[in-house]
């Protein structure tokens, strides 16, 4: 058995499936995957059909764009002129898709990995990242549609995901405005300030980063971690970090460039080059 984590796929179907022949993925092995697994790329559909079909063999930490598909399906929000979600939400089989994607996780803690989107944040322990992540999904994936009593439902979280504050996370929020920090840090963060403040604009380079930004992977706290975190979410990154214990997986498939699988028990890399 061999178990094998890919960073963000996005519609990517002929490239996922020429790396999973490549890797020999058999039925006794496991896919691990950083997210964004739609939007942006040609078959989104074909891709959310074969992850489904996988049966128990799949865990997915939700991504950005993920999130942002189900904001269109279930939160009244509607596609920008970039997405590429129409066969989607075309589909007839859309809403069952949509239920099962909602139920999946922001973070999985297994086997000495973090498996994520974006990242964890330095002052965030592994038990509290899971914990607040936890607190997403039993909203997110929940049975109730709209709130009752106070409580939030999953189309309420829909409909409220999107925005930017606070950008810097505090113990102390409640309700839709805790959720979506949290929510922004795992699955949109790059660059933070010295405050642990969440920028979301700078997207590039690490060496073209400004001064008063670093990357979450660059303090010294994410060395030290016991858990290797595996991520995706920044394709500037093309796969380094120049740290050991955070593996990114993002190498811009999308783009042009490649779709990466990294093997949990060897830490061996395969790629395979964007057809498009």
């Amino acid at each position: 058995m061999a178990t094998y984590a890919i960073g963000d796929i996005q519609g990517c179907w002929q490239e996922l499936k020429k790396l999973l022949k490549k890797v020999d993925f058999g039925k006794k092995d496991e896919l691990w995957l950083c997210g964004d697994l739609v939007n942006r790329g040609p078959e989104s559909l074909a891709v959310l059909r074969f992850l489904r079909d996988l049966d128990g063999r799949c865990k997915i930490a939700l991504g950005n764009h993920d999130l942002h598909f189900l904001a269109i399906l279930f939160g009244g929000h509607q596609p920008t002129p970039k997405d590429t979600l129409d066969e989607l939400l075309a589909a007839p089989e859309v809403e069952e898709l949509g239920h099962w994607l909602r139920q999946q996780r922001l973070l999985y803690r297994e086997r000495d990995h973090i498996l994520v989107h974006a990242g964890v944040p330095p002052k965030w322990g592994a038990k509290q990242a899971e914990a607040y992540a936890d607190e997403v999904t039993a909203v997110m994936g929940g049975k109730k549609a709209r709130s009752k009593k106070g409580a939030l439902g999953f189309a309420d979280f829909f409909r409220d995901l999107y925005g930017n504050e606070p950008p810097l996370w505090d113990q102390s929020l409640t309700g839709m405005t805790r959720l979506r920090t949290i929510v922004n840090y795992l699955t949109r963060m790059r660059m933070i300030d010295n405050r642990g403040a969440l920028n979301f604009t700078y997207k590039g380079a690490l060496a073209n980063a400004p001064q008063n930004l670093s990357a979450w992977f660059d303090n010294p706290s994410a060395a030290e971690r016991r858990h290797k975190i595996l991520f995706g979410h920044w394709a500037s990154l093309n796969g380094e970090t120049g740290n050991g214990q955070c593996v990114a997986l993002d190498t811009g498939c999308v783009w042009g460039r490649e779709l990466t699988a990294y093997c949990l028990e060897t830490g061996e890399r395969s790629v395979q080059s964007a057809l498009g």
